[in-house]
């Protein structure tokens, strides 16, 4: 290619670049104050929805709300300001909202019918956080599993227990199945026998007094003792009591020996099963 040939290609990329410079510059020119008020606006959105967060927040704690609903609470409310800043700052660049708000609204109908899971994880989220059927730090069974409650979020309920291990349970299968919540305790059911040749309401009063002197036993409810049924070779006495879901088993051996040793230094006795047997001679 020739002298005059690169001139007149250098001519014409300097021509479209100055015709992008002066289209940039129109632009500028004309839209550049909208651009800095949508600008503006959204920032100062951005600004009054975290204030309006911290607001709510503080005032779901000081009217002692549930610290996951206040969450929840605060969150929606930060999400709305800034939904709302963000049409406004739309509006103020001349942008029609109405087709962006279809293109939203026909993505969230694809993205539910992709999500369906996990949006009924959210949705069962949002009744569990409304209905509060229990809060952190409640001990509940669900679908079998015990543990105390550490986490409720939209997606799932992660559960503790004594081992250290976290459950986690997704929200969907909790809502609409039989709950059981002791709140922070748990219950300990154990039977003893005794002998037939003791006393049992001096045995049952040995025990509420050993269970007495465990402090980590709950005192509201009050342990339950009394004869629960009549075995072969003893009485047996029913045994309920509540302590602390964290330390669950710790309490309950530590209870189980303090009944054992108070009974025996009692003199009560705690016989093992026993069978009579009986020959009979042969006819002479």
């Amino acid at each position: 290619m020739d002298e005059t040939g690169l001139q007149e290609d250098l001519q014409q990329e300097l021509q479209q670049l100055q015709n992008i410079y002066t289209m940039i510059t129109e632009f500028m020119v004309q839209y550049s104050f909208q651009i800095l008020g949508a600008l503006v606006i959204f920032i100062i959105g951005l600004w009054l929805a975290g204030k309006m967060q911290r607001f709510i927040a503080a005032l779901c704690i000081k009217h002692d709300v549930d610290v996951t609903l206040s969450g929840f609470i605060s969150n929606v409310v930060r999400l709305l300001v800034i939904m709302m800043v963000a049409v406004i700052a739309l509006g103020k660049l001349g942008i029609s909202v109405a087709p962006f708000i279809a293109a939203v609204g026909a993505l969230a109908l694809g993205a539910g019918l992709a999500l369906q899971g996990m949006l009924s994880n959210y949705a069962a989220g949002v009744t569990i956080i409304l209905t509060r059927p229990f809060v952190v730090g409640d001990t509940v069974k669900i679908q079998g599993v015990i543990g105390v409650v550490k986490v409720i979020s939209l997606g799932m309920t992660i559960l503790t227990n004594e081992d250290g291990d976290e459950i986690s349970i997704p929200n969907k299968h909790i809502v609409g199945e039989v709950l059981h919540n002791s709140f922070e305790y748990m219950l300990v059911e154990s039977t003893i026998g005794i002998s037939y040749d003791d006393n049992p309401e001096q045995a049952v009063k040995i025990l509420a007094v050993a269970l007495a002197n465990i402090d980590e036993i709950a005192t509201e409810p009050a342990a339950q003792i009394g004869i629960e049924a009549f075995g072969d070779s003893s009485i047996n006495l029913g045994v309920r009591f509540w302590v602390p879901t964290k330390n669950y088993y710790e309490v309950k051996y530590t209870a189980n020996l303090k009944m054992f040793q108070a009974l025996k230094q009692d003199g009560i006795t705690i016989p093992f099963p026993q069978r009579e047997v009986r020959l009979l001679s042969d006819a002479v």
